[in-house]
């Protein structure tokens, strides 16, 4: 297998556009309406030239797990994780963690001081919610 050449002239596609959806692709389709929705309730303001980035890249993504969802996975057991397949010790439940006990917070007043902006008793942030 040939490794892929970078386009020379100034007319070809961006190198790093996501490639085409498969033709399997369209069992699941995201359409215009669906990204405008998902970018709203993410709080993201897309030009009219990302919308469409983003429906193909969405789409090449659905497409992607679709392919997924027709492996075969008989004989893989649920949760199976990369240390069982290289033969690892498991760290024992929690045993990677240190142990949970009580300590001194740290000095409010210290905390306060560090802050761009307070009243005196808590931090002050602008506002981010808009809607």
């Amino acid at each position: 297998m040939t490794p892929p050449t970078m386009p020379t002239d100034s007319n070809s596609p961006d190198p790093n556009a996501a490639p085409p959806a498969p033709a399997h692709a369209a069992t699941a389709s995201v359409t215009l309406d669906d990204v405008r929705h998902v970018a709203a309730l993410a709080s993201l303001d897309l030009t009219a030239d990302e919308e469409p980035r983003m429906q193909r890249d969405l789409n090449a993504i659905l497409a992607h797990v679709a392919q997924l969802q027709e492996l075969d996975t008989t004989g893989v057991p649920p949760m199976a994780q990369v240390g069982e397949l290289l033969q690892t010790p498991a760290a024992p439940a929690g045993g990677d963690l240190r142990t949970d006990g009580e300590r001194p917070s740290f000095p409010r007043a210290a905390i306060l001081h560090e802050a761009p902006e307070t009243d005196g008793r808590f931090f002050k942030v602008p506002k981010v919610i808009e809607r």
